[in-house]
């Protein structure tokens, strides 16, 4: 009987006792409640997520809709949220144990509301993306990008402070670890305050084409803070320090509204007045006539006898076209010297190439 007695004990020990002092009963109560709110999310996600749907789809705005959709990630955290808090308020206060499922319970609420804030700032993003009129996109896509990441920051730091972990003494050691990296990282500080005055003076955007004299020519396809990615004519990308942008003259080549045409033609020297005349005159009322091509006060044309140089007649032509379209340049540029060289055919004039006459002078013997 004795033998009975004392393992009756043990096994009310380890009930009562049961892991880390938790009693066997609560401990199975505590994995149901964990396995009923497992099942309680899967309902959730199911079945209230999409009867919540259809009454947001009723509405006129998109904005409900998208602010929704990013905010079902975190609710379907909620019912592990509040099971662990009943689990919390089960267990005293006071206890190791309870302390611990608090601060359980407080890391869970702590990333579900920052959790909640992260996901409802995507939507409401195209607030912001309104301030494209004063701002650049790539500053406002920075902007969005920033508040992210301090939401993801505070979230961390509130984190470590349900733990008891102070950040304040570490944001000290690293603000004077900053200083000591600041002075070896001056280029890198450098290039963010040029990039933000990129950014901010709107110097050139994503997808303008530049010409960085001296460095590269090509199309901006991302402006960071640190470099700008441009891809070039033959599709190679090069990065380029931004504090380049702020020192060097930038050619912005979209921010044109037309292209210009510069060419010299030269002529023989046996053409005569006439045709000259005539040459000049005909692809004068060709570029006026045309849609291709802008002529007012602004872009004037000059189609005119410039020069005569050693071995030609030179002929300026000197006009702008309506486009800006590198494509519709090209055939734009193409009809013109088509043009010009069917009037130099039809009207018998030729081409000139550098040439020189060599006049050998003969003497004749003395006897």
């Amino acid at each position: 009987m004795e033998i009975i007695k004392i393992f009756y004990k043990q096994i009310t020990d380890v009930f009562n006792n049961g892991v880390f002092g938790i009693s066997l009963f609560d401990l199975g109560i505590i994995i149901l409640a964990v396995i009923f709110a497992l099942l309680i999310r899967g309902i959730f996600a199911k079945v209230l997520v999409n009867k919540v749907r259809k009454i947001v789809k009723k509405t006129s705005n998109t904005i409900d809709d998208k602010l929704f959709d990013s905010l079902i990630p975190p609710f379907k955290l909620l019912p592990i949220v509040i099971v662990f808090l009943i689990i919390t308020l089960s267990f005293d206060i006071q206890s190791s144990l309870g302390l611990y499922f608090q601060k359980i319970n407080g890391t869970l609420s702590t990333i579900f509301v920052f959790w909640l804030i992260h996901q409802a700032l995507i939507p409401l993003s195209n607030f912001f993306h309104k301030l494209e009129s004063l701002l650049t996109k790539a500053l406002v896509l920075w902007i969005i990008r920033s508040l992210k990441y301090l939401i993801i920051f505070l979230g961390v730091v509130a984190v470590l402070e349900v733990w008891g972990i102070k950040i304040g003494p570490v944001i000290a050691g690293l603000g004077l670890f900053g200083v000591a990296v600041a002075l070896g990282a001056q280029d890198l500080f450098k290039n963010l305050i040029s990039g933000i005055m990129i950014l901010l003076e709107k110097r050139f955007h994503i997808g303008d084409v530049i010409n960085v004299p001296g460095h590269t020519e090509g199309t901006v396809e991302h402006i960071g803070f640190r470099s700008t990615l441009i891809r070039k004519f033959d599709s190679t990308p090069i990065t380029i320090p931004n504090y380049i942008f702020a020192e060097a003259p930038i050619l912005n080549y979209t921010n044109r509204n037309n292209r210009r045409i510069h060419w010299t033609i030269g002529l023989e020297y046996s053409s005569t007045l006439e045709q000259i005349k005539k040459f000049t005159k005909n692809i004068d009322f060709y570029i006026r006539d045309s849609n291709h091509f802008i002529v007012n006060e602004n872009y004037k044309s000059f189609i005119k006898l410039d020069k005569f140089s050693d071995s030609s007649i030179d002929i300026l032509i000197y006009c702008f076209t309506s486009t800006n379209d590198w494509e519709i340049f090209l055939k734009t540029k193409e009809e013109l010297a088509m043009k010009v060289k069917d009037e130099i055919e039809s009207l018998g004039l030729n081409f000139a190439f550098p040439s020189q006459s060599i006049y050998v002078e003969k003497n004749s013997e003395i006897s």
